[in-house]
């Protein structure tokens, strides 16, 4: 973006002289018309012990002008208005709060794998069953990354396992594509769904399979297995 100019013109007619680092008391030559020229300079004041504090409102020697010593501003000078007491914050509101995206503190903590992040958020009440704009889950993300942890404590929270998102995504499936093992067996522990498929055909075990990973593709087909024998019935002794 190019700079624009400003609305007014900010110079002045007559260019005060810089001022050097000199005798902070001195008053500066005179200027060449006759006229006072006041020079300031910025020196820390350190009051001498035994001589009284200047006084604000007493006049310069230079031509009766007033010269008053900088004080410090407040807040309300500035403009800067205390819009709330943080006894009075609305702490759920603020925890929950979305940014543009849809995000809210928990799916950034979740989706960069910070574990300690997440877990005080949770204790404070933060909620794992938000979703962003285009549906991204705070589990997906940590899916996504890999960070089985976090993955377990939403997991207890009893949120979606299966969630689908609008780039066409679960947890798994972004666990599968992104060659997280252990994330995973993790899903896959508690319930997620093998049939589920992406938006472009895959199936988790598909796209293990078609990824050439097989580590994540060895735990699926023993997850299958075990299904299989779990839903195997004792054949009938008579």
């Amino acid at each position: 973006m190019e700079p624009t100019q400003p609305a007014e013109d900010l110079s002045v007619t007559q260019q005060l002289p810089i001022p050097e680092f000199g005798d902070p008391e001195d008053p500066g030559d005179e200027a060449p018309d006759g006229s006072d020229t006041v020079v300031l300079s910025l020196f820390p004041c350190t009051l001498e012990p035994g001589n009284p504090e200047p006084d604000a409102g007493a006049s310069s020697p230079q031509g009766g002008s007033s010269l008053k010593h900088s004080t410090t501003l407040t807040n309300r000078q500035r403009g800067n208005e205390v819009s709330a007491l943080p006894a009075t914050l609305d702490c759920d509101n603020l925890i929950n709060k979305p940014d543009e995206h849809g995000f809210t503190p928990l799916i950034w903590a979740s989706a960069f794998g910070e574990i300690e992040t997440v877990r005080f958020l949770l204790e404070w009440g933060a909620d794992p069953h938000i979703l962003a704009k285009e549906r991204e889950s705070a589990l997906s993300l940590a899916s996504m990354g890999g960070y089985t942890d976090i993955v377990g404590l939403l997991l207890e929270r009893d949120v979606d396992i299966n969630i689908y998102d609008w780039n066409g995504g679960t947890p798994l499936l972004y666990a599968v594509r992104g060659n997280h093992v252990k994330c995973v067996e993790a899903l896959l522990a508690r319930g997620a769904d093998l049939t589920t498929e992406a938006d472009s055909g895959y199936t988790p075990m598909d796209l293990a399979v078609a990824l050439g990973y097989r580590k994540v593709q060895q735990v699926i087909e023993n997850h299958i297995l075990k299904l299989f024998q779990s839903n195997l019935v004792p054949a009938d002794p008579e």
